[in-house]
């Protein structure tokens, strides 16, 4: 008697807490498994680009519809996926939570540490695809971001807001560029840091693991963000790596913060799609790739933006990284993202063989920002240092041919040789720009004309100590971004006169 009376005191209490609220929910089965996709049937109110959720706790995004199926990327486990497992909507687009706590952390897309540290703080849900800022949010590229990097400041000169690409074949210091960028970034006193987010995909882990460590003993890691697909990830993981790069930035530019993106590279992301897309049997075009593999990329570097004052005032600045073959920049992929990109840094065998690094080709490189991304003393200072350069190029090329050449051509080619030197650095060592401005002036100002070109470097390397030593005032000068008046002209003359007096050819 007491058990039935307990009974019914149950069923009466669950009556009262009774909610009638019916969930719907679309539920799919799983046809096939092939190489991390998915097809499934059943799933008939699913989205493009819908998060969906596997029994087993995996995840995917539907990629492909059809009439009677859809087509499942993997993210992450789920090799023990057959026939016959369940699917079901999630009704919310693939998203990654971000938070301040990304900062020093090596992440894999899906916002989870790879680096064996503390779990991270959950933030704010981004979502991986987004539209772009439109026309009317954007504000012209007016604010240099500097690399630190003596030929890429004065002559190809990057904005905050700008999409540059890196551009050349293999091991001739792409990602050297990147990573030095994202050294500098510490260097700038005073002012705001930039926060830097490195892209790796499809890169080997050894590598990645070099740069990483590079990193923390550059003391760049801290506001840096690491996204790692490395090559023996899935295709469909290395397929959105970029794009959780982008959103964690959009992230950082929402609180007004300036935010440096590289993607290294989009090459592999572009094999990872082309291996996606012949597995979803979607019909191959030129090079085998997909039709809409130039939409892949335009999509992800068109969120690269300056915003205006009311819409927070941040910017992303984007720096994908293309390699070629054998130089070749007319080949499918690389066209279409240097028709996206504001410009490219292209590297060059030839000169890199020949002992000139970084091996940027001035003729091919351009910024189509320029000048408008230049501090008003850069500016002023390397103005006519591409033109001069570029013209020593063509005499070079012609004094191989001819025995006599008046005392002019010689002067200019003499003049050429230093400013070629001058333009030399060696790898993890980006410069402040009053350093780069004294160089650069000095050597296009003919104040290294007496100095033998063997010397150039060491002749250069001790300026600049002695520069740091005694001439601080000047040095602060130059880094205000004002255009020299007749007086530090004066004063820069006399710094690189006296040092010149003690120097040792």
């Amino acid at each position: 008697m007491i058990e039935s009376n307990t009974i019914i005191e149950q069923l009466e209490k669950r009556l009262k807490t009774f909610r009638d609220s019916p969930k719907l929910q679309n539920v799919g089965t799983v046809q096939t498994n092939t190489d991390g996709v998915i097809a499934a049937s059943g799933l008939s109110q699913v989205k493009m680009g819908e998060l969906v959720e596997f029994d087993n706790g995996s995840i995917g995004v539907a990629l492909h519809l059809d009439e009677d199926s859809v087509s499942i990327i993997l993210l992450g486990k789920g090799e023990d996926l057959k026939e016959g497992n369940k699917v079901k909507t999630t009704g919310k687009l693939l998203s990654i939570p971000v938070s301040e706590s990304f900062l020093g952390r090596v992440i894999n897309p899906l916002g989870e540490p790879l680096d064996g540290g503390v779990k991270l703080s959950k933030g704010k849900a981004m979502p991986l695809e987004r539209v772009a800022a439109g026309v009317v949010e954007r504000t012209p590229v007016d604010t240099p971001l500097k690399t630190g990097i003596k030929a890429i400041d004065a002559m190809i000169p990057i904005g905050r807001g700008q999409r540059e690409l890196i551009i050349g074949d293999r091991g001739l210091g792409k990602t050297a560029i990147a990573i030095d960028t994202i050294i500098n970034q510490r260097n700038q006193e005073g002012k705001k840091q930039i926060i830097c987010i490195y892209v790796a995909i499809g890169q080997k882990q050894s590598t990645i693991a070099q740069i990483i460590a590079r990193l923390k003993e550059e003391k760049a890691f801290d506001y840096t963000v690491v996204v790692v697909a490395a090559a023996s990830e899935k295709a469909s993981l290395q397929y959105v790596a970029p794009y959780a790069g982008s959103a964690i930035a959009e992230y950082f530019m929402e609180k007004g913060e300036d935010v440096l993106v590289v993607y290294d590279d989009l090459s592999k992301h572009a094999w990872a799609y082309r291996q996606l897309s012949l597995v979803l049997r979607r019909p191959a075009g030129r090079e085998a790739y997909p039709g809409d593999i130039f939409y892949l990329h335009s999509r992800l570097l068109e969120r690269a933006v300056k915003l205006n004052k009311e819409n927070g005032g941040g910017s992303i600045t984007a720096l994908p990284i293309i390699e070629t073959q054998a130089g070749d920049i007319s080949a499918y992929i690389p066209t279409n993202v240097i028709s996206i990109t504001d410009g490219q840094i292209f590297l060059e065998a030839g000169l890199f063989n020949s002992g000139i690094k970084p091996a940027i080709n001035a003729g091919n490189s351009v910024s189509r920002v320029g000048g408008a991304a230049q501090s008003a003393t850069m500016k002023s200072i390397a103005g006519k240092m591409r033109l001069e350069l570029a013209q020593f190029r063509e005499l070079a090329a012609f004094a191989q041919f001819g025995s006599e050449l008046d005392p002019a051509t010689v002067a200019q080619l003499e003049r050429g040789k230093r400013t070629t030197e001058i333009l030399k650095q060696p790898q993890y060592k980006p410069l402040p720009e009053s350093l780069e401005i004294m160089s650069i002036w000095a050597v296009t100002n003919g104040l290294m004309d007496d100095i033998p070109v063997e010397t150039i470097q060491r002749f250069e390397e001790e300026l600049h100590e002695y520069l740091l030593s005694s001439q601080k005032q000047l040095l602060t000068t130059l880094s205000s971004g004002e255009k020299p008046n007749e007086t530090t002209l004066r004063h820069m003359r006399k710094a690189v006169e006296d040092f010149k007096k003690g120097f040792n050819a």
